[in-house]
């Protein structure tokens, strides 16, 4: 199955914080979009890995993903290694698709910045031939995508390009409320963390709310290019 975009998080939760209006937005285009999260979360302080498993197929299911895996890398500890490479790489070839969003670039859980660069050193290997990978028992084609974006997450990292997702926030708020064992519940007596407050939850929408003011649209998320983007003319830009 040929994907338009994958993306990829290294928790359940990652993609939809990072970018989740944006595919609602091109899925609302017709494009096919998968999501690949890297681990299941598993020491987040709250809930467990099988509960945000569930989260994880009910936020797929509100922003219409076509598909969604998990690689099962230990949380915390997974490193950018030949091994880790090659099970990315197989995702790449799998799906074969144009463009790949990945964690932030820089950021202040320790997963978020190594997914980063993880993902991006894979999008590279894939496109060598004299990688071999297989799936079931077949030989994969090389693919390399055409672009990777990383999406922003919790520090405010100066994105190189904005998307409009105006009309899409919503959808963005109901997929990342899906984790409701992670965020403001103020019934909840598990420990709090850094995410679980009312002010994290509406930063989401204040933090769009303010890169859509800075470009004259209601709402718009930003990511980070690895090369100049580049445009066919002037007019397309707003």
């Amino acid at each position: 199955m040929k994907l338009d975009i994958l993306a990829f998080g290294a928790h359940p939760d990652d993609v939809e914080l990072g970018c989740a209006a944006t595919l609602a937005k091109e899925i609302s285009l017709g494009k096919k979009v998968g999501i690949i999260d890297l681990t299941r979360g598993e020491l987040g302080t709250r809930g467990s890995a099988d509960l945000r498993d569930i989260e994880a197929q009910k936020a797929k299911d509100i922003l219409g993903i076509t598909v969604r895996e998990n690689l099962r890398f230990a949380d915390g500890f997974f490193t950018n290694d030949k091994a880790h490479q090659i099970e990315i790489i197989k995702m790449i070839r799998k799906y074969q698709p144009n463009i790949v969003l990945c964690n932030a670039v820089d950021d202040r859980h320790i997963d978020h910045p190594k997914g980063s660069q993880l993902v991006s050193d894979a999008c590279f290997l894939s496109g060598l031939q004299k990688i071999a990978t297989e799936e079931n028992g077949k030989l994969q084609q090389h693919w390399r995508p055409a672009q990777v974006y990383h999406y922003i997450q919790w520090k405010n990292v100066e994105p190189d390009f904005v998307v409009d997702v105006s009309g899409f926030m919503q959808q963005k708020i109901d997929s990342v409320m899906a984790y409701s064992s992670q965020f403001f519940d103020p019934k909840s007596k598990e420990p709090e963390t850094p995410i679980t407050s009312k002010n994290f939850i509406e930063s989401i929408e204040y933090r769009a709310k303010d890169l859509g003011r800075l470009v004259g649209v209601e709402y718009a998320e930003g990511f980070v290019s690895e090369r100049y983007v580049g445009v066919k003319n002037l007019s397309e830009l707003f």
